[in-house]
């Protein structure tokens, strides 16, 4: 199977929270990710960053750019490569689509028009940021329903030909449904050309990796579940990411894990056992990854609940 090691996106670190799943305020997007941020994820010995991005950051309700959404991710990026970071753009909210069912964005997949302003929206961003040595692009965060996998399938390749046009060898980066799960990986069509990714996230198993979280009401809140309990070992990871790992060698491509992470609440030792797991499947076959989240989120990297184990953590990225 081909690896993305040879482009340099590898070991990455989301910055979720900055310019998607956030209140949008000016302080927020000027304050929540500074320049020391980014030193410390260089000083980390990482190689990108993933930005996951809302469409109203960029875009007016009624389809117009805002000039200031798309000069504010130029300077980020611009920061990112300063201190030798490459850069995955993520759109994790469109027009008409949330992986969020509270965002209340709904239409996409039955709406030509939507997924006509998708495909305008990202002709704009590869005008803006065609640097194929620095910047990735990844189409739409996490497809949730099967039922959509025809229409996606369609959908992502009218937006990467159109891409193409003006971006010919910037990297794509494309998940498949149930969240961009990797058993769902083989749903997806052949990619369009060398520089077509699969991408998948990984919070397997869901009891552990997101115990006491308030946004899955099927879990119980109180139930605070060990490594060992949940029946985890390298075997999870390995039958987990089978499917995905076989359709990119039938198809000539490359896996990035584009999130992966455990909770805040769980321990950080015991979330330390699960780290362990998962990167030594990633590393036995080269699968490019990075991890959720630098700071917050309930899963912050930053925060000083993993004091005790950070330095340790920082090891597996």
């Amino acid at each position: 199977m081909k690896t993305l090691k040879e482009f340099g996106f590898y070991r990455g670190v989301n910055l979720g929270g900055w310019m998607s799943q956030c209140d949008y305020s000016e302080e927020r997007l000027n304050t929540f990710i500074t320049e020391k941020d980014l030193d410390v994820i260089a000083g980390w010995g990482l190689d990108h960053v993933r930005i996951p991005i809302d469409y109203n950051v960029l875009e007016n309700e009624d389809g117009t750019y805002k000039a200031e959404g798309f000069a504010r991710i130029a300077r980020a990026v611009e920061g990112c490569r300063a201190r030798g970071l490459k850069t995955v753009l993520d759109l994790h909210k469109t027009v008409g689509f949330s992986f969020d069912s509270g965002e209340k964005e709904e239409g996409f997949f039955f709406s030509e028009a939507l997924q006509e302003r998708f495909c305008r929206l990202w002709e704009e961003l590869a005008r803006h940021f065609n640097d194929p040595e620095q910047i990735a692009f990844e189409l739409l965060n996490e497809v949730t329903d099967p039922a959509y996998i025809g229409t996606w399938n369609r959908v992502a390749g009218r937006c990467i030909r159109r891409i193409r046009a003006l971006a010919p060898r910037t990297l794509i980066l494309v998940g498949s449904y149930h969240n961009n799960s990797a058993p769902a990986v083989k749903e997806l069509d052949p990619p369009a050309d060398d520089r077509v990714i699969y991408n998948f996230h990984c919070y397997d198993p869901l009891p552990f990796t997101h115990q006491g979280a308030y946004w899955v009401p099927a879990l119980d809140r109180e139930a605070r579940p060990t490594f060992e309990e949940c029946g985890i070992t390298e075997d999870t990871f390995e039958e987990l990411f089978a499917p995905a790992i076989e359709a990119a060698k039938a198809n000539d491509t490359c896996l990035y894990c584009g999130e992966y992470g455990v909770i805040d609440k769980a321990a950080p030792e015991e979330a330390l056992k699960w780290f362990r797991a998962i990167h030594a499947v990633f590393e036995k076959y080269q699968i490019s990854r990075s991890v959720w989240s630098y700071k917050q989120m309930d899963f912050g990297l930053t925060d000083a609940r993993l004091d005790g184990v950070r330095e340790e953590l920082l090891k597996l990225l």
